[in-house]
C-alpha cells in the first residue's frame, strides 16, 4: 500500500498484534509480569486490565486488577470509530471478520500517530499556501478570515496580519462578496468574472467547505484580470478603427492586400502566407487541405490574387453541391440545343468563365469518378469540348483545389483517381484548425464583432473577460465558421452594448471542473488493480452472453483460447 503521510492511518496500521487473551476461569493463571493489556471475556462483554497497574500486594492477588469494560472493534472500522472507543478506554481489542481477536489499539500509541499526521498535514498546507501565487482566501462559518495568501495581499492591498481573525465583511461590501454565497447557500463558481471593488476585476472560483454534510466555511481563489479587461477594451476599440481604415483603403486602392481577408497572426498563418507569396511567379496547381470551416476559399482567393492580374476571374465551383448528371455541363458548358431543356443560346462552362484566371475546385474529393477522368484530360491537353459541341476550345486557367478529406485514403479505396491526385498535389497548403492556433481567436472575434455590430447597428462597448476566456478555452470543432456564428449570436443579444457570458451558446459557457475520481485509501499494486478490473470485465461479458464463452470472447475482442487461459488464471 502506498503511504500518504498527510492521510490519517488506518486501524490495521496502528494495531499491535498478539493480544494477551484470558478466559474468566483462567484469570488466576495470569503472569502479572507481562507488560501490556490483558483482555478477558465475560459473557458477551470484553474487559481489559494492565499488569502494570496491579495494586501492590504481597500475594499479587489477581482479583486486585483494575478491570475496565472495553469494546471489540472490527479491523476494517474507520479510524473515527477507533478514536471514539479510545476516548472511553485506554486499550481496545481488534477482531477479524469472524470476531476472533487479532490485535489491539492503545491510546498512548494512537494519539501520537494522529498528531504526527496533523503536523505533516499542517506543514504541507502552510507550504502550499506560501507557494501559491494566486489570491486564496478562506473564511469560517462566522465569516472570519482564516487564510489570506500573499497573492490576496497584492490584489487587495490588505496585509494578512491585519485581516486574519476578522470578519471579511469589514473589508468588502456585502453585495460584492461571492464567498458568502458559497458559505450561506453552498454555491460554487468557476472562472466567474467578478468585481469586488470598483477599481478591480478578478476571475474567481469559490467552493463551500463541508464537514459531515455541514458547511463550516468557504474558499475563494482569485486572479487579477483588471489590466486584461482594460487591454481587451482598448484592443476592441483599436480593431474597430483598423477595420474601418482597412475598408476605406480597400475602396481607394485598386491593388488591395491579397491577405487582408485572412485574419490571424499566429506562426502557422504567417508561414502559409509566406508560401503563398512564393507562388506569385508560378502557375503550379495548388491543393489546399483543412477541416471544414477553416476558410479554405479565402486562402484560394489569396493564391489567385498573388499571381493573377487585377481583372483576372476567380471562379469557384463546389464539387459536392452539383448533381453528377449536371456536372459536365456546369464544368464544360454546352452548345445550344445540346440536350432537352438546355438554354437555346447555349451556356459557357466554369472553365471558360475562368479563362485567364483561377478555377477553384472546392470539395474536390466529392467529384464523380467519370468527371475526374475528363478533368484530367483537360489538365493534360489544355483543350476540351463543350457538351454537344464539335469544336475544341483552348483551356487557359490555373487550378486551385481544396478538400477536407484525405485524398490518399480515397485513392486507396478507389474513390479518387491516383493520376488526378498527383496532378493536383503539386503545391500543398495545409490550413491548421482554429484549436491549433487558438491565439488567432481574439483577432478573429474582434473582426466579426465589428462586422456584425455594423450590420445590426449595435455598437459594442464592452466584452466580458469571461467571454474571452471561454472563447480561448473552447476547442472550436466547427473552426472559424463556428466562431463567426457564435459572435453573430452575441451581437444579436447584446442589446445594451455589452457582450455577456450568458449569451454564449451553451457549449461555450463555463462548465465546472469535473469532480476528481476518488480512489480508496487501501490501493493495491497497479498490476493487482488491473487484474481485478480485468476479472470484472470478463465476468460482465460472460453474463451479457448468458454464459456463452465463445460469444463472450468475441465481444471482448480476444480468442476463445485466450479467454480460457484468463479464466484458468
Amino acid at each position: 500500500m502506498i503511504g500518504l503521510k498527510h492521510k490519517l492511518p488506518a486501524v490495521p496500521s496502528l494495531m499491535k498484534s498478539h493480544p494477551l487473551i484470558r478466559s474468566a476461569e483462567d484469570l488466576k493463571n495470569i503472569d502479572v509480569s507481562v507488560d501490556g493489556p490483558i483482555f478477558a471475556k465475560k459473557a458477551k462483554d470484553w474487559y481489559v486490565a494492565h499488569s502494570t497497574r496491579l495494586i501492590a500486594h504481597p500475594c499479587s492477588d489477581v482479583s486486585l486488577f483494575p478491570w475496565e469494560k472495553t469494546v471489540a472493534l472490527p479491523y476494517d472500522s474507520p479510524l473515527s470509530d477507533a478514536v471514539t472507543a479510545l476516548t472511553a478506554c485506554d486499550s481496545v481489542l481488534v477482531v477479524d471478520g469472524a470476531s476472533h481477536p487479532i490485535g489491539y489499539l492503545e491510546r498512548s500509541a494512537v494519539l501520537p500517530s494522529i498528531f504526527a499526521t496533523y503536523e505533516v498535514l499542517e506543514a504541507y498546507f502552510e507550504t502550499m499556501i506560501k507557494t501559491m501565487d494566486a489570491s486564496i482566501s478562506v473564511i469560517d462559518e462566522e465569516t472570519k478570515i482564516m487564510v489570506w495568501t500573499e497573492g490576496a495581499e497584492r490584489i487587495f492591498s490588505l496585509k494578512s496580519k491585519d485581516v486574519l481573525g476578522h470578519p471579511i465583511t469589514e473589508y468588502f461590501p456585502l453585495d460584492m462578496l461571492e464567498t458568502l454565497k458559497s458559505l450561506h447557500h453552498g454555491q460554487s463558481l468557476y472562472r466567474h468574472q467578478h468585481q469586488p471593488r470598483e477599481d478591480l476585476v478578478v476571475l474567481i472560483n469559490t467552493n463551500p467547505i463541508y464537514l459531515h454534510d455541514k458547511i463550516i466555511g468557504a474558499v475563494a481563489a482569485e486572479t487579477d484580470i483588471t489590466s486584461q479587461v482594460r487591454l481587451n477594451q482598448e484592443l476592441l476599440n483599436a480593431n474597430k478603427k483598423v477595420n474601418h481604415l482597412q475598408q476605406e483603403m480597400a475602396k481607394m486602392s485598386p491593388a488591395a492586400d491579397p491577405f487582408q481577408p485572412i485574419k490571424g497572426s499566429s506562426l502557422a498563418i504567417r508561414q502559409i502566407k509566406s508560401m503563398i507569396q512564393k507562388l506569385s511567379a508560378t502557375q503550379a496547381t495548388v491543393l489546399i487541405l483543412g477541416e471544414s470551416g477553416v476558410g479554405k476559399e479565402l486562402f484560394a482567393k489569396a493564391v489567385h490574387d498573388v499571381r493573377e492580374g487585377a481583372n483576372a476571374p476567380f471562379v469557384a465551383i463546389n464539387c459536392g453541391a452539383i448533381s453528377p448528371t449536371l456536372f459536365e455541363s456546369e464544368l464544360f458548358g454546352y452548345e445550344k440545343g445540346a440536350f432537352s431543356g438546355a438554354d437555346q443560346k447555349g451556356k459557357k462552362g466554369m472553365i471558360e468563365l475562368a479563362r485567364g484566371g483561377t478555377l477553384f475546385l472546392d470539395e474536390v474529393g466529392e467529384m464523380p469518378l467519370d468527371m475526374q477522368v475528363k478533368l484530367l484530360r483537360v489538365l493534360q491537353e489544355k483543350k476540351y469540348y463543350p457538351v454537344g459541341g464539335t469544336k475544341q476550345i483552348e483551356a487557359d486557367f490555373r487550378i486551385v483545389a481544396a478538400t477536407n478529406k484525405n485524398l490518399e485514403e480515397l485513392v486507396k479505396e478507389g474513390k479518387f483517381r491516383e493520376d488526378l491526385f498527383y496532378r493536383l498535389n503539386v503545391v500543398t497548403l495545409k490550413i491548421p484548425p482554429l484549436r491549433e492556433r487558438i491565439e488567432d481567436t481574439i483577432e478573429l472575434a474582434h473582426f466579426f464583432l465589428y462586422e456584425f455590430s455594423l450590420r445590426y447597428n449595435r455598437p459594442i462597448h464592452a466584452i466580458s473577460q469571461n467571454v474571452m476566456q471561454n472563447l480561448l478555452h473552447y476547442d472550436w470543432p466547427g473552426n472559424i465558421r463556428e466562431l463567426r456564428n457564435a459572435i453573430e449570436r452575441l451581437v444579436v443579444f447584446a442589446t445594451d452594448g455589452t457582450i455577456k457570458e450568458e449569451d454564449l451558446p451553451y457549449s461555450l459557457q463555463s462548465q465546472p471542473n469535473p469532480a476528481p475520481i476518488e480512489l480508496p485509501d487501501d490501493l493495491i499494486s497497479l498490476q493487482e488493480e488491473l487484474e481485478a478490473h480485468e476479472r470484472r470485465v470478463i465476468a460482465r461479458a460472460i453474463e451479457l452472453e448468458n454464459g456463452n464463452k465463445q460469444a463472450a470472447a468475441k465481444r471482448l475482442g480476444i480468442s476463445r483460447a485466450t479467454l480460457y487461459n484468463k479464466l484458468n488464471k
